[in-house]
């Protein structure tokens, strides 16, 4: 399945980065996410993306926005 605009690959190592810097193993995060952990490995792994309530969690999770995760290149437009 493709994602447009999004880069599972990419996603997948922002999450391990974050996940890395809070030094929580995979199985906390997914305690914290309301997943199983091997949902979180295929996160990180590049191999599936979220659902939206899922990414959402996520980024609560972590206290940044959705966007800074799953979509970096994301490009504002004005009015």
């Amino acid at each position: 399945m493709v994602y447009e605009g999004l880069d599972p690959v990419q996603i997948g190592k922002k999450l391990r980065s974050l996940r890395e810097e809070k030094k929580e193993t995979a199985e906390q995060l997914s305690d914290a996410i309301s997943v199983s952990e091997s949902a979180v490995f295929m996160y990180e792994a590049g191999k599936r993306i979220p659902r939206d309530e899922v990414k959402i969690r996520i980024a609560e999770h972590f206290a940044v926005s959705v966007e800074s995760i799953f979509f970096p290149n994301k490009q504002h437009v004005s009015c």
